[in-house]
């Protein structure tokens, strides 16, 4: 295969500096904000593996996004799959619904068109900024595959409102089809049922999960309904996550009943990848955690782009008139450092390397940040700086220590 890396990083270049010819400059070039085309034709839906250099996207709640910090999910997709230079992005956040996934650095909280009919209870939302949209996220990752967790807060709704997540449900998959991220075709779409609550009542103060299981068995039921009437993937983690907790003797799953434990991915990661594109057997030589280790590397800088932090700087109201200074290089370089990541995981899942080192030296240099402080300052020693002090009547200010004295206070 070609080395598509410097090609890479030189597009990336330019794609957030350079501004069409005849417009106004763009001063935050680090927010994508094309949308994707309407999609003349779908993706097969059919329970395939993953095509050389497929772009996969986990979407959804707290199940995906977790996963972020231990790198397990996409860590078996490479060891199943080394030779086939797959790029993944983990877009989950906690919260999210298939119509509702808010941010303060967002004008609008709804995910598409219509998804505010199901929430009419949220519709209150004060997020001001240019933070790109679900839709803008995945024509700028160019998902060729969406594998969509939902399922897991819904069910707090309660088994009265079903029927309404079935039915939003069902719309984020119509308007899923309809769009074609990678500008051709619409992806495969994969939904990805919650995981029962795991019982650790014996020795933790935790519900049980009878309670907890009877809505999400209603839940995950409602997401096989909406995959099997739109012919999409399914990936039903609710039933041997329940079944699971029969057999005696097992490490528990979870650290409080729904939020997996690191092993616990790595046991989720199997069933993800045999339900979404088959039982086929690992084929890296690489050892898992050594994989796993550089996808964490890897979504550490995706991580500070798509969940960056102080987003009202960032994105949001405040990005004016100083943001963009430094934050739309910053991000440029963070993307060049994630594509290179990407590289350091073909690499180690196909026995090349054993080292987690990347050389960042040919991403993008940073700018000097002029500073907005313009005051004159004169910097006194302590003594002269005690006699222009005004003190309150009855106190004093001696001075205990100083880089005279001691010279190291200058580093501390």
């Amino acid at each position: 295969m070609r080395n598509l890396l410097p090609v890479l990083l030189a597009a990336l270049a330019v794609a957030a500096v350079a501004p069409l010819a005849g417009a106004e400059p763009d001063n935050r070039p680090h927010a994508p904000k094309a949308e994707p085309p309407a999609a003349a034709r779908v993706r097969s839906q059919a329970v395939a593996a993953p095509a050389d250099g497929e772009r996969i996207v986990f979407i959804g709640n707290g199940l995906a996004e977790r996963d972020v910090y231990f790198g397990r999910l996409e860590a078996e997709l490479h060891l199943r799959y080394p030779e086939r230079r797959l790029v993944v992005r983990n877009m989950g956040r906690p919260g999210d619904t298939p119509g509702f996934r808010p941010h303060p650095a967002r004008v609008s909280q709804w995910a598409f068109p219509g998804a505010e009919a199901f929430h009419p209870e949220l519709n209150s939302h004060f997020g001001k900024g240019f933070f790109p949209t679900p839709d803008q996220w995945l024509t700028h990752l160019q998902a060729d595959t969406v594998l969509a967790f939902f399922g897991y807060n819904e069910s707090f709704d309660g088994p009265g409102r079903v029927e309404n997540f079935e039915a939003e449900l069902d719309a984020f998959v119509r308007h899923t089809l309809s769009k074609a991220y990678d500008g051709e075709s619409a992806p495969r779409l994969v939904l990805v049922s919650p995981i029962a609550f795991e019982d650790l009542s014996a020795h933790r103060d935790l519900p049980d999960g009878r309670v907890e299981n009877a809505r999400l068995a209603l839940y995950a039921t409602a997401m096989r309904r909406v995959a099997d009437r739109r012919g999409v993937g399914f990936v039903d983690l609710f039933t041997p996550t329940l079944g699971r907790q029969a057999r005696p003797g097992l490490a528990p799953l979870t650290i409080n009943g729904f939020a997996p434990t690191e092993a616990g991915y790595a046991e989720l990661a199997v069933l993800l990848a045999d339900g979404a594109f088959g039982r086929d057997p690992r084929r890296s030589p690489a050892d898992p955690g050594l994989v796993a280790a550089a996808v964490r590397e890897k979504d550490y800088f995706w991580n500070n782009d798509y969940n960056l932090v102080n987003g009202v700087h960032t994105h949001g109201q405040r990005y004016n008139p100083f943001g963009p200074q430094n934050y739309p290089d910053e991000v440029l370089k963070t993307r060049q450092m994630t594509a290179l990541r990407d590289a350091l995981i073909h690499d180690v899942a196909a026995g090349k390397t054993r080292e987690i080192a990347v050389d960042d030296s040919r991403t993008h240099e940073l700018p000097p940040v002029p500073t907005n402080f313009q005051r004159p300052s004169e910097y006194l020693d302590g003594v002269a700086a005690i006699e222009k002090m005004a003190v309150m009547p009855g106190y004093k200010v001696e001075l205990f220590a100083s880089e005279e004295e001691f010279p190291d206070l200058k580093k501390p």
